[in-house]
């Protein structure tokens, strides 16, 4: 489960994030403390559902969404989607959702699960301080990051933070090297098939998976910022 607000360290500007999972049948949603928390709840204290859901999203996104879960009910697809949404209080929350499909024991699709991630604009002296106190130690391998954040900014439709602060995100969550991440991320984008919406769902889920495929600390078969772009 992704870390809540009490365990990010001072100074630490990471992304909120918090997990959901919704089952196809009877469409039945489970949500963490996170998401609860993010759309103005104390958890435990309302029970989450599409009618609850969608009564949050901002209006010009509603019908999206909307069609974006009819989408994965009918195809047995992930849900994923970049929208907005207002909390209890009329705040205006941007986030992305970033899922893959949930599997019963016999390997039939049974629903999705992922996670909220809020990127709605922090102060710009705070994503400045990240970038500052991160970018230094990785001059080396700028190139391949800044390759992965493109990518990102393409599939998500984010700015260039945003876009390093979900890389971020997905280094310190799995304990993988921020270059070594995104030079995998680039080397399985060939896996990735040409034409949406199954583009972004197989996206959602190498972003969630990549790390599992990165080989131990020292093994011959580390994966180098040249050998993900192709170059000798």
């Amino acid at each position: 489960m992704p870390q809540t607000d009490q365990d990010v360290p001072p100074g630490d500007h990471r992304p909120v994030v918090g997990s959901f999972r919704f089952w196809f049948a009877g469409e039945r949603w489970e949500w963490s403390d996170e998401v609860a928390r993010m759309h103005g709840y104390e958890p435990g204290s309302v029970s989450p559902t599409t009618e609850l859901l969608l009564s949050h999203k901002h209006p010009d996104d509603r019908a999206h969404v909307q069609d974006v879960l009819d989408y994965a009910l009918h195809s047995g697809e992930s849900f994923s989607s970049r929208h907005r949404f207002l909390d209890t209080q009329g705040v205006i929350h941007n986030v992305i959702v970033v899922a893959d499909r949930m599997f019963d024991e016999s390997g039939a699709v049974v629903g999705t699960s992922g996670y909220y991630i809020d990127v709605t604009d922090t102060l710009a002296e705070e994503r400045q301080e990240v970038l500052d106190e991160t970018l230094p130690e990785l001059f080396e391998a700028r190139a391949v990051i800044e390759q992965a954040k493109g990518v990102l900014m393409r599939i998500y439709r984010i700015d260039a933070d945003q876009a390093f602060r979900i890389l971020r995100w997905r280094s310190q969550e799995t304990n993988v090297k921020l270059r070594t991440l995104a030079a995998r991320l680039m080397a399985e984008l060939h896996t990735l098939p040409p034409a949406p919406p199954a583009v972004q769902s197989r996206f959602d889920h190498l972003l969630l998976t990549v790390h599992e495929r990165i080989p131990e600390e020292g093994s011959d078969a580390q994966v180098s910022p040249t050998s993900a772009t192709g170059q000798s």
